[in-house]
């Protein structure tokens, strides 16, 4: 599958901006929040709600539903932001909600942006800069997996890694409506990559991956399970996808 450069096309910002930290939370709801009056339900999905508009005026954030998705998650908040101490208090804020203590965290991913050590300021010719922000798009559906290589990847000399990727970014430039986020988990997270692909048609998705599994490149990587289709909602559709 696409790996940690496949595309440079997400790519935005100057190296020498400050760089970020990206956190994917998959959130599960208790089955014994869907056995409350529903008035009790509707109180907690309000204030849960305008508790993520409140965030996301101070954050990158974004909501997405899992609902009828994956069976071990419900939704997943897609966070942003310069300081990890601000990803802290975002959990703490949720977990302080209502409906925060019927909410089992499903899954988390933490990494973190940094320049591609194989396109450098600009990637082929592009034009486009390395990733040191990582900014959505806003498309219908967002793909999310970690990601490992082979310890045989980082044996082989520079130049032959590089050339195996630009192979990746000559295919992945084939599907113009798919948007890569690279983020790097190196150190601080037990994954070595936290990839996302935003799209507005799935299936586009799945040809890129489809057309990228001959590549030389995909012969070196190690894991990229589990993979999460995310459907990009507003706080109260992810909410009221719950159920009543």
């Amino acid at each position: 599958m696409a790996d940690e450069d496949a595309s440079p096309r997400g790519a935005r910002g100057d190296p020498k901006e400050p760089r970020e930290f990206v956190k994917y939370t998959f959130y599960k709801v208790r089955p014994e929040w869907r056995l409350l009056p529903a008035d009790a339900k509707k109180k907690q999905k309000a204030e849960f709600a305008a508790l993520l508009h409140d965030l996301e005026d101070e954050i990158v954030l974004r909501t997405y539903s899992l609902v009828g998705i994956r069976a071990e998650t419900d939704f997943m908040l897609w966070t942003v932001d310069p300081h990890l101490e601000t990803l802290r208090d975002l959990a703490r804020r949720v977990s302080s909600t209502e409906l925060g203590h019927y909410l089992d965290t499903a899954h988390a991913y933490l990494a973190a942006t940094r320049p591609s050590e194989y396109f450098g300021g600009s990637a082929s010719g592009s034009g486009e800069r390395a990733a040191t922000k990582a900014l959505p798009r806003g498309s219908r559906y967002l793909f999310v997996y970690p990601f490992w290589k082979k310890r045989e990847w980082y044996s082989l000399p520079f130049e032959k890694r590089q050339e195996m990727m630009r192979d990746h970014f000559r295919i992945g430039h084939k599907y113009p409506n798919v948007k890569i986020h690279t983020a790097y988990s190196f150190g601080l997270d037990d994954q070595e990559f936290m990839l996302s692909f935003e799209a507005d048609e799935p299936l586009d998705f799945l040809d890129l991956v489809m057309d990228l599994r001959p590549s030389e490149a995909s012969k070196y990587t190690e894991w990229e399970t589990p993979i999460f289709t995310c459907l990009l909602a507003t706080p109260e559709q992810a909410l009221d996808a719950l159920g009543i």
